[in-house]
Formats: C-alpha cells, structure tokens, sequence
C-alpha cells in the first residue's frame, strides 16, 4: 500500500531573496517546511554563494516550472580580471594569472561575440551530467572533466561600472541554461587576463523580480502560520507568457479529466498554445483547435 504524502495542498509561487552560503535545494526544503507543503520545487538554480530571484513553486505550481525555465533571466555580476580559478568564481583555487588590465574600451568591444545565439561550455564545477555523474562530482574527484559546448541565446551583455583595474560589473539577460561563470571565464579569455566571478546576484527571472522577494528570515518568521499563505503569488503568473482562454461550464469539467474542452477564445491561432481559466482559476495547459483546448497539463484547484 502505497504511503500517504504527508502535508499542506498548498499551490503557488513563492520569490525568495536567497542570500548567499545556501544551496538552491535547502532553500527549497526551508520553503517546503514552512509552509507544510506536499510539494515544492524551483524554477533555475542558483549557485550556494550567489544571491537574488529563486522562484519555488509549491502544489500545482510546479507543473509551471518549465514556463519560467524557460523565461529569460537577468543577473548582475562583477568579474574579478587577472585570475582564472578551476571553478571559475571565488569557491575554487587560482590556476592562472595574469598582470594585463583591459580598458573600458576593450572591455565594451569583447562584449557584442557574447551576444545573440552562442555556444558555451559549462563550467567544470557545474550540475551537467556526464554517463549519469555530475560534472562536479567528478571535478571534485580528480576524474578529468570534458563538457560539451551547448547553445545559450544571451540576449543582452552589457558594462554597468568598472569600480577599479581588477574589476568589471556586468549585466546578462540571457536564456536556459546560461552559466555566468563561463561567461567571465570566457570574457577573461577573449582580454587575453583571465577572470572569474567574484560576486553573482540574479535580478529577475521571467515575471519574478528581486526587489519583491522574500528574505529567509521573513520566511522563517511566519513558518507554520496562517499568515504565511498571503506570501504567495498565485501560480497563473507563470503563464503570462502565453494567451488566456476562458472554459465553458461543459469544457471545465472534460478538461479536468484530461480531456479536450470548449473555449471561448478571441484572436488564438489554430494550434497555439495557451491557457484556460473558470471562475478565475487555471484549469489546463494545451494546445488550441477549432474551439476546444487539447490539454497538456491539468490543475487540480
């Protein structure tokens, strides 16, 4: 007999500043046991140093993840020039130096190749697997590390200040999979310095924005209260990036079996994808055809 998943059926999203010297999964289990969740989990993670947007989905939420995944996000750096480290930010031990300093000018001129549809290799100390392992793991190993280049769209790069010589701030609004450390890896090598990311904070991440998140601390405050609900964002807002549709009272009880409903819809093209609301609530994920939405995902709320 299969054992009854113990907690809340709570759904929504929840933004959380994570503060640096915490793991992307321990936040989610913080989160979790706060708010006596079923089920949690984030939409992108964030390395145990860097700070900013980690969006956690909590109930029916998570079946939206892969929607902010896939959003563009926006992340705020500052590389530290004339050293390279084998994790590529301050976790890892020097293996390169360099006395050269770019000017602003040449800085501003690396820029634009980082732009637009570009190949990346991860980092070596990254969570890509390799035959089933973590690239991590075996860095951490001494195994040797061989990672494939994949394609990241980088929508914007640019210099916000150069405080000092040794060091550049930079902003990255970029796609999935965007690793931040390879791109000042790669920055450094393109100077011809070396350089690696000595501070990382991401500042949106589709519909979520740092400035509204919550702190641990804030969390932890109201863990286990009522109050705490009223933290959440309602898990429609992962669907702003697609069109809404409205369920008839016949189509909103075929599409929570998962079956194809009518909708009324205004200006959806035969075979986009969008999402259908009743009573103000979502009710499936699908693909539009001839009046009815073929659904992909369900909501249970």
């Amino acid at each position: 007999m299969a054992r009854k998943r113990k907690g809340r059926d709570v759904s929504g999203w929840l933004v959380v500043d994570k503060p640096a010297g915490i793991t992307s999964n321990a936040v989610v289990n913080k989160v979790k046991w706060a708010f006596e969740a079923k089920k949690a989990g984030h939409a992108g993670t964030l390395d145990p140093e860097a700070t900013g947007v980690l969006a956690v989905a909590l109930g029916e939420a998570t079946k939206t993840v892969p929607f902010i995944t896939d959003a563009l996000k926006a992340y705020v750096f500052t590389v530290r020039l004339g050293q390279s480290t084998n994790t590529d930010d301050t976790e890892g031990e020097v293996i390169a130096t360099s006395d050269l300093r770019p000017s602003d000018e040449d800085i501003a001129a690396a820029l634009p190749p980082f732009v637009g549809e570009v190949m990346q290799v991860p980092p070596k100390f990254s969570a890509v697997k390799i035959d089933g392992q973590r690239a991590y793991k075996m860095a951490r190993d001494g195994e040797e590390v061989e990672l494939q280049a994949r394609p990241l769209w980088v929508d914007s790069l640019r210099m916000l200040s150069r405080p000092d010589a040794d060091h550049v701030e930079l902003e990255m609004v970029c796609g999935k999979g965007g690793y931040v450390r390879a791109i000042a890896r790669d920055l450094g090598e393109a100077l011809g310095c070396h350089g690696h990311v000595l501070h990382l904070r991401r500042t949106w991440s589709g519909p979520f924005d740092a400035g509204e998140g919550y702190g641990m601390e804030r969390i932890e405050a109201l863990a286990r209260s009522e109050e705490i609900d009223t933290l959440l964002a309602p898990v429609e807002i992962a669907l702003d990036c697609m069109p809404e549709v409205k369920a008839t009272d016949q189509g909103v009880a075929r599409l929570r079996n998962g079956n194809p409903g009518m909708v009324i819809a205004h200006d959806i093209e035969y075979g986009e994808e969008c999402w259908a609301s009743h009573d103000g609530k979502p009710v499936a994920v699908g693909i539009y055809r001839s009046g009815e939405l073929h659904p992909s995902r369900v909501f249970l709320l």
